[in-house]
């Protein structure tokens, strides 16, 4: 598929999970954000995990107070704000990769402040145009999405929200009324990063949420090796992996797309 025939938005991402689940296999979706290490080093990962066959992004908008991120991408983030990377570079960063031939699906993940200081409605125009499939703001709970919500409605773009293993039956089914694409669910409370082990209660977690919502569900938060990868296989419909990726890439390039294939590899 060419940059110029691909599928966008909503009917994108249902694409790679049909894909993902025809091949008995959770997709993989890959966090990286724009401007860490630097501009173009932080196109040369994405660029190289797509080459491997990841199955879409997570394409991180860079924010000065990133209450869920743990100090990896604490970290890499304030590097990208160091190095002067704001809301339009990051559209820009979009535009790019698709000019680079990059036919994955892409949400940009974004706080909420920087997208509002933007303008709700005007991001998610932008957005479109630049070529992203859909929005991932952490802090940005349903009750407060209208604007968000509408403007993705309109546009045909995902926007997604979060779920964690303290949501209620309540909390659920509003979550899932309102997810457009898939919803993300936090493995664990607490700070995005990479861990040795993932919660031994996660398996219940995720078939509460699944007796209220057949929406595909999205694992972040932990997930680092390919052990924990192929732990998705048959327990979720996709999962990310962001702290990793961004520890990669202080060995360069080449390292993100190593990890990037050995993770995509040991899902079969």
């Amino acid at each position: 598929m060419t940059a110029s025939t691909r599928t966008f938005g909503l009917e994108a991402i249902a694409e790679i999970f049909q894909q993902a689940k025809d091949e008995n296999r959770a997709a993989f979706l890959p966090y990286f954000p724009i401007g860490y290490p630097d501009y173009d080093t932080s196109l040369d990962a994405i660029a190289a995990m797509a080459e491997v066959g990841v199955d879409g992004f997570e394409i991180g908008v860079p924010f000065s107070d990133p209450l869920a991120d743990g100090p990896t991408v604490q970290a890499a983030t304030q590097k990208s704000l160091e190095n002067g990377t704001t809301v339009k570079t990051c559209l820009h960063a979009v535009h790019k990769l698709r000019e680079r031939g990059i036919t994955q699906p892409m949400l940009m993940m974004s706080y909420a402040n920087p997208l509002v200081a933007y303008g709700s409605e005007q991001f998610v125009i932008d957005a479109k145009a630049a070529g992203a499939d859909g929005l991932i703001v952490p802090d940005l709970p349903p009750e407060e999405a209208a604007y968000f919500a509408d403007a993705c409605a309109r546009e045909g773009m995902a926007l997604v929200f979060f779920l964690a293993p303290t949501s209620n039956d309540a909390r659920i089914q509003l979550v899932a009324e309102n997810a457009r694409g898939f919803i993300y669910v936090v493995s664990l409370t607490g700070i995005t990063g990479a861990r040795d082990a993932l919660p031994a209660d996660l398996s219940q977690t995720i078939a509460n949420i699944r007796r209220l919502t057949d929406t595909p569900l999205v694992l972040g938060f932990g997930i680092s090796t390919p052990e924990h990868a192929r732990m998705m296989n048959g327990l979720v419909d996709g999962f990310i992996v962001g702290s990793a990726m961004v520890r990669a890439a202080k060995e360069g390039v080449d390292a993100v797309g190593k990890l990037a294939a050995d993770l995509r590899n040991s899902l079969g």
